[in-house]
């Protein structure tokens, strides 16, 4: 009996495996273009991401923000200001969903929930849950569609005890970014006030 079990428990991803091969068909995909609806404690927002590797550009609840992989641009339409940053990685985390994939290397410990059904799509469940509780995302829960490895949807708790759900409602691939998409275009918003925090 044990020699037939073998096999098939040899066949079943650990948590890390699905996080490896989420990451791989993250970085295979090219740009990628996601919409998504967030909700919180406060009510939910609706957004749109567009990702290049470690670039991305989002567009959520009246603010664009640009990231070069270094520096970011948070443009404020209420305000016509833009604010200038380098972000730290914890600080990605907190906006951009896909920088997710590359935290659970460092700092989580990861465990392989139920699978789940949403959307007539069989998911994976990976639960990454933080080994310091001084970190801000204490726990966060991933579910990955079984047949693509692409993210369906991320719930997050932080310290505190605000939760995040970031459900994928959209998600296209190979899209054809320039590096300036992912820069703030000073041309294209002349009156915008700077305000550098660097």
């Amino acid at each position: 009996m044990l020699s037939f079990a073998l096999p098939i428990l040899a066949q079943q991803p650990d948590a890390k495996d699905i996080l490896d091969r989420t990451a791989e068909a993250f970085r295979k995909a090219g740009g990628v273009k996601a919409t998504f609806t967030v909700r919180t404690s406060e009510g939910s927002s609706t957004g749109v991401i567009c990702l290049k590797g470690e670039k991305f550009r989002l567009e959520a609840d009246g603010v664009i923000t640009w990231f070069d992989g270094r520096t970011q641009w948070s443009y404020l339409a209420s305000s016509d200001e833009v604010n200038i940053s380098e972000p730290t990685p914890e600080e990605l985390q907190s906006i951009n969903p896909y920088a997710l994939l590359s935290l659970y290397k460092h700092g989580y410990k990861l465990k392989l929930g139920k699978s789940d059904s949403a959307r007539n799509k069989s998911l994976y469940e990976v639960v990454m849950t933080a080994t310091d509780r001084k970190q801000d995302l204490l726990c966060i829960i991933l579910y990955v569609d079984k047949d693509t490895f692409r993210p369906s949807r991320i719930s997050m708790a932080q310290r505190g005890g605000d939760t995040a759900v970031v459900t994928i409602n959209s998600y296209q691939i190979g899209q054809n970014y320039s590096d300036s998409f992912f820069v703030f275009d000073k041309k294209a918003y002349p009156t915008a006030e700077e305000v550098d925090l660097r």
